[in-house]
């Protein structure tokens, strides 16, 4: 019985993770996860008691897999350099992927504060080794650029979700080149 639950909550998660892809924010409704499942709209109510209890559990599940994709990622990288590329380009590589589109989408407004703070906080594991790679770089304030170069990944982020006119990987060039530039110690 409780694995009969785990799949149905796994099918009405990867569901929520298709709609948001597909038609951001408005598109995940009760009767639409229903209909996606083949579930009656009460059962989805068993599952999740709100539309943001659904993205919370979104966030708590693929989040961590992302930013263990990125880590895994940065330390596969020899030296503080590729540490600061691998950051940059790992995460824009997930761009396309559906996961991550759902978390951007309900990361941008639909989340409570409570929510939020979890995803920050799984974030920190991520910005803690580029805050690493910055110091073996010799930087005097690495704590601050790894969250000014986290900015750069996000507007980079935005760009390629836009369909921007620019090519997506001169915008991974552009978004590496300036990590890197921005990220050398100063005098």
């Amino acid at each position: 019985m409780a694995e009969h639950r785990t799949m149905q909550r796994d099918a009405l998660l990867d569901a929520a993770r298709a709609l948001l892809s597909e038609g951001g924010t408005e598109a995940l409704t009760f009767p639409a996860l229903a209909e996606r499942t083949g579930l009656a709209r009460s059962s989805v109510y068993e599952y999740f008691r709100s539309r943001a209890a659904v993205v919370e559990e979104l966030c708590a599940v693929d989040f961590p897999v992302w930013a263990a994709e990125v880590s895994a990622a940065m330390e596969a990288a020899d030296a503080a350099e590729g540490k600061i590329e691998a950051y940059v380009r790992r995460q824009l590589d997930l761009v396309g992927d559906r996961r991550h589109r759902a978390v951007v989408t309900i990361a941008a407004g639909e989340l409570d504060a409570g929510a939020r703070e979890k995803i920050r906080a799984a974030h920190g594991g991520l910005v803690a080794i580029l805050v690493d790679a910055l110091t073996e770089l010799g930087h005097g304030e690495p704590r601050l650029t790894a969250m000014l170069l986290q900015g750069i990944v996000d507007a980079a982020v935005r760009r390629l979700e836009l369909g921007a006119a620019e090519d997506p990987d001169l915008i991974t060039r552009a978004a590496v080149s300036m990590a890197l530039h921005g990220a050398a110690p100063t005098a």
